[in-house]
């Protein structure tokens, strides 16, 4: 790769993001997932190419650290473009659900694990 791709590459996500090195909102994390909006807002100015291939993924619901993954861009700059995607209306958040966990249960598995392991 020459001097001059590597330079590219790393301006590309600054533009993408309008400059904007933090998300505006903390909706976000790596396990959220998101979906497009169907049909979009009327009001909804008309998406950047960038947000156009977010708003295709997410037709169904995907996480965000996938998203990152299937457009080849950094997910702190997929998490900036979803903010202003979820600000204009055009997806839905699913934040991840809460874990609960039982102690009683987790000492069970354990016991589970250690016969299993003691019967190898």
């Amino acid at each position: 790769m020459d001097q001059g791709d590597s330079a590219g590459r790393l301006v590309r996500p600054f533009t993408l993001t309008g400059g904007r090195t933090r998300p505006s909102r903390a909706d976000f994390t790596l396990i959220t997932t998101v979906t497009t909006v169907d049909p979009p807002p009327e009001r909804a100015a008309r998406p950047q190419p960038e947000q156009v291939r977010i708003l295709r993924q997410c037709a169904r619901p995907v996480a965000v650290a996938e998203l990152a993954a299937h457009l080849d861009l950094p997910v702190s700059v997929v998490v900036i473009m979803l903010c202003d995607l979820l600000e204009a209306g055009r997806i839905i958040v699913h934040p991840p659900h809460p874990v609960r966990r039982d102690p009683c249960l987790d000492l069970d598995l354990l016991q589970k694990v250690r016969d299993g392991l003691g019967r190898l």
